[in-house]
């Protein structure tokens, strides 16, 4: 059985509709930031917190848990500015305690959810596993420290980890039952999306004079079924013993502009957007794209979804669920 933390989440939620197909799971979420109908009927639900190490050890008690697929972050980079305690305290010294928990009861196998915040403003066109890691803000350093913990209990208690640097998860499940909902929305392609059906006046790009081919930053966007897929792909790995403990950035590789996403939105949609440009915010790189070939080359992962197709079901989960 496995475990997944956070799973009535956006990326969360998509982890546990292909996993569902395979595999026997508990969900637990504290529905902060997660919905309980993301989920399949089917599967075992718990309402509750990460952080709380009675109801954890009860939990590992129960169930013979054979490993555990964690998304249970906060993930606002200005949140994180405006209120650190938030995230070393739900981020770090919460999965501390999950950590722990799994230790006491002979739990060995993780995957961890991270994030390409930890390679802060690499100075690289293509970032690898190997870019030196040097977060910028409180989200991307509270998942390194999750990380370097990872490093340090697989030394001591054998612990077996995946850890998965991700980029810009976007677009929705084929099914259409479920996709992306933030409150406050702050991805783009669904505030562009927003936009598009009459629910936003207008959208900003923030800069437009960056060294990139028309102005606008170019960032990585994966398909958050790709992303679900890798997980699936990286803890059927670690239950086969296939591999130890691994690190693998999941990108496509090829990275695409703010106009182009818009211009992939308003082709899909048939709609013209309204676009004011605002001055640059300060942190933005010009560029971050990733590649991902050493995962292709372990597991066979590869993404399936170009731009188009991310944004078309985002759409048609969007047009569904928020008209």
């Amino acid at each position: 059985m496995i475990l997944v933390v956070g799973g009535a989440g956006y990326i969360g939620s998509h982890f546990v509709e292909e996993l569902i197909k395979e595999q026997e799971m508990i969900v637990l979420d504290n529905l902060s930031t997660g919905y309980r109908y993301l989920l399949n009927e089917n599967v075992h639900f718990i309402e509750g917190d990460l952080g709380d190490e009675n109801l954890l050890n009860r939990i590992f008690s129960s169930y013979k848990i054979d490993a555990v697929v964690h998304f249970a972050a906060a993930s606002l980079v200005r949140e994180s500015v405006i209120n650190p305690l938030k995230y070393y305290e739900n981020n770090v010294t919460a999965t501390f305690v999950l950590l722990k928990s799994m230790i006491a009861h002979n739990v060995k196998k993780f995957i961890f959810s991270s994030t390409a915040a930890t390679y802060g403003i690499p100075n690289t066109d293509l970032i690898t596993e190997e870019t030196t890691t040097n977060p910028i803000n409180p989200y991307g350093r509270s998942k390194l420290m999750i990380e370097w913990m990872l490093q340090d209990f697989a030394d001591s208690y054998d612990l077996k980890y995946v850890i998965l640097r991700y980029f810009n998860a976007a677009g929705a499940h084929i099914n259409g039952r479920i996709g992306e909902s933030h409150s406050p929305e702050t991805h783009l392609i669904p505030i562009i999306l927003e936009h598009l059906n009459g629910e936003r006046e207008s959208i900003s790009i923030f800069g437009n004079d960056y060294p990139t081919k028309d102005g606008t930053c170019i960032r990585d966007y994966i398909h958050v079924t790709d992303l679900a897929n890798a997980h699936t792909l990286s803890l059927n790995a670690l239950l086969s013993n296939k591999i130890e403990s691994e690190i693998f950035n999941l990108g496509n590789g090829l990275g695409y502009s703010v106009i182009e996403v818009i211009k992939a939105c308003e082709k899909i949609t048939s709609r013209k957007s309204t676009i004011f440009i605002e001055n640059r915010r300060e942190g933005d790189p010009a560029k971050l794209v990733a590649s991902s070939s050493k995962i292709t080359e372990i597991l066979g992962w590869k993404p399936r979804y170009d731009l188009l197709s991310i944004v078309e079901t985002a759409w048609y989960w969007h047009s569904q669920n928020k008209l």
